[in-house]
């Protein structure tokens, strides 16, 4: 079932932003900190758990156990990243039955050419406008529920077809019955602040660390125009920078620790990943 907190704030209008997660521990560190959302990134879950790039290699029943996984272990309402739908009209639908059954709240699809590629990288093609407008058709008729499990359109024509363009693909978008609209890697801020204005639906800003679109402050997105942020690369980019800091601190001294190197607490990483409720079953239990 989706969670309605989306709709409710989307409904609100208040500015919130949303950080990536690629892996579990990463949710529950997230968990810890407390969001009321999440985004399920492609990108990340991908490179996490099979250590490939985001470039349609991982299918629909590997990003839909990754996804279903997601929802179980966090505490906050997930946003997938369902990247071209994984194939044409059937695939879409199910893809959005599947996603809904595992308790998403929005699922997000793209107008790439199958295989797909991470919207800041070369070489993405997009398929024809009216292709992309029967995807979101069938994504909107397919959910069950109507009110509080949203479609997210993408569009990656910026890069190949230009500004105009691509937002002439999300005015279609937009007609076709897209929940939230989505602007894949303005160049500048003017770019952000015409794409806003265009539209009356709600628009996600992609604050991908590295990325084409400038990293601005959530005031300023808000100002700009848009309902909200996903954070996709921020929490994969910083610990795969901790991780190489630690490593070569082990290569060169020969211990793992080190006043220069911050290190979560093992007793409390226990607790946070679900160690407690093991410890007071096997109190209970155990022989």
């Amino acid at each position: 079932m989706a969670n309605p907190i989306l709709r409710q704030m989307l409904d609100r209008g208040d500015f919130f932003v949303v950080p990536g997660m690629q892996d579990m521990i990463a949710t529950a560190v997230a968990n810890k900190v407390g969001f009321p959302i999440v985004y399920g990134t492609g990108y990340w879950l991908t490179a996490s758990s099979l250590g490939l790039p985001d470039a349609g290699i991982a299918g629909y029943t590997q990003m839909l156990d990754r996804m279903a996984t997601l929802v179980q272990t966090s505490d906050a309402a997930v946003i997938a990243d369902a990247d071209t739908g994984y194939g044409g009209l059937l695939n879409v639908a199910h893809t959005v039955k599947g996603y809904e059954r595992a308790g998403v709240t929005a699922i997000q699809i793209e107008d790439q050419e199958f295989p797909k590629k991470c919207g800041h990288t070369p070489f993405k093609r997009c398929v024809p406008v009216e292709d992309m407008v029967e995807k979101i058709r069938v994504a909107a008729a397919t959910r069950e529920d109507r009110e509080n499990f949203l479609i997210i359109a993408r569009t990656d024509a910026r890069a190949a077809e230009g500004v105009d363009a691509a937002l002439r693909r999300l005015e279609a978008y937009d007609k076709a019955g897209a929940d939230v609209l989505f602007f894949e890697a303005p160049q500048s801020e003017d770019e952000m602040r015409e794409a806003c204005a265009a539209f009356d639906k709600p628009m996600v800003a992609n604050m991908a660390d590295g990325g084409k679109t400038p990293i601005v402050p959530a005031e300023r997105l808000e100002a700009l125009g848009y309902a909200f942020a996903i954070y996709p690369s921020m929490t994969s980019l910083v610990a795969a920078a901790a991780m190489e800091q630690a490593l070569r601190q082990l290569k060169q001294t020969g211990i793992s620790q080190s006043p220069a190197l911050p290190m979560f607490d093992f007793t409390d990483f226990c607790r946070l990943i679900g160690f407690q409720e093991v410890w007071d079953f096997e109190k209970r239990w155990a022989r």
